[in-house]
């Protein structure tokens, strides 16, 4: 079962800035990538050792370094204190319960972020998080394991797409950031159809095991919730930063993101209310049913009442009843009975209790 809260009892007790991974190691061994690009040049590789990266950081080209795989400490720490990242951004690219932020350092911006990966069934695999990392001629992003959102970024630089091989850092980072939230469209848009497709479901056949699906899927509205909310402030705090990190230009495009994101919070928002109303249908519909038959209960019983009354006078032992010596008392008994359930019968057709 999800817990509500993840543990970390590593960093307890320890000082700020303490580099501890807290989360689980997601692949075998980091690895990291290295795109240099500006208008007229580009170059791509994957270095086998974070020393190769430094020779990046003072070059007058846009670079953009991905690291994949938290769990090496050693590589963040090499690379943080080559590009001058403070021991507290380090920190928190190492825990992966943190909450995402936006903090700006002057010489440099850090962002976390969640992504929503599709196809993963389990809650670990499907939220993740990403840091990023804003300098003066650098992006260096941290993810816990590859999970795809990044690859339409890397195809536009690639093959020279749009602004980002004209446009500087600043620019990437909006990219990475806009693609982490266009990937929230689609997460939610699968999920909006899960939730259609229980619904449909509820409304023809209300089984338990739907209930146990609607509450797997409101906790997981409580991890995305908590995860989308917070987008809202790191966007809308980089969109009002008075950095030279940002242009002016940039600032347009982030205003865009903003406005993605009050999509994805209301859709968010949309989905928690629908599932609350499911719930509230499945329990409808169980007490619907559960009143179909106690009518049918009742209605059965309300028809031997009078069957049972008159059962009751004949099986009296009363030496002098009329119709004891009577041959035909029986068939006539029993016929009056019929009768009687006959007409009742009737009577609630009439009134459509049947």
């Amino acid at each position: 079962m999800t817990t509500y809260a993840k543990k970390s009892p590593r960093k307890a007790g320890l000082p700020p800035g303490t580099l501890v991974h807290v989360g689980e190691k997601k692949v075998e061994k980091a690895r990291i990538t290295v795109m240099d690009y500006d208008e007229r040049t580009f170059q791509e590789k994957e270095v086998a050792a974070v020393e190769e990266c430094f020779e990046f950081k003072e070059t007058s080209t846009v670079t953009w370094i991905n690291v994949e795989g938290l769990h090496d400490v050693a590589i963040i720490e090499k690379l943080g204190n080559r590009f001058g990242l403070h021991p507290l951004i380090q920190e928190d690219i190492l825990n992966t319960a943190e909450r995402p932020k936006m903090e700006d350092y002057e010489d440099h911006i850090f962002l976390l972020l969640k992504v929503f990966v599709l196809g993963n069934r389990n809650h670990d695999e499907k939220i993740q998080q990403v840091s990023l990392v804003l300098g003066s001629n650098f992006v260096i992003s941290f993810q816990e394991k590859e999970s795809g959102v990044f690859d339409p970024v890397r195809d536009r630089i690639r093959k020279d797409k749009g602004r980002l091989r004209k446009l500087g850092p600043d620019y990437l980072a909006y990219a990475l950031i806009d693609s982490i939230v266009d990937g929230y469209f689609g997460f939610l848009e699968k999920l909006g159809d899960e939730i259609e497709f229980l619904e449909d479901e509820l409304v023809t056949d209300p089984k338990r095991e739907i209930l146990q699906k609607i509450h797997s899927l409101k906790r997981e509205m409580i991890f995305i919730r908590k995860s989308v909310w917070p987008l809202r402030e790191v966007v809308n705090g980089l969109e009002r930063l008075e950095t030279p990190l940002i242009k002016e230009t940039t600032d347009v495009f982030l205003r865009d993101v903003y406005d993605h994101t009050i999509q994805v919070i209301d859709s968010v928002e949309t989905l928690r209310d629908v599932l609350s109303g499911m719930l509230e249908t499945y329990l409808s519909s169980v007490s619907n049913r559960m009143n179909e038959v106690m009518k049918v209960l009742t209605i059965i019983a309300t028809i031997f009442i009078p069957l049972t009354f008159i059962a009751g006078v004949y099986g009296m032992n009363f030496k002098f009843m009329p119709e004891l010596e009577w041959r035909g008392g029986y068939f006539v008994i029993v016929g009056v009975m019929v009768a009687v359930a006959f007409v009742m019968l009737i009577f609630f057709r009439k009134k459509k209790w049947l």
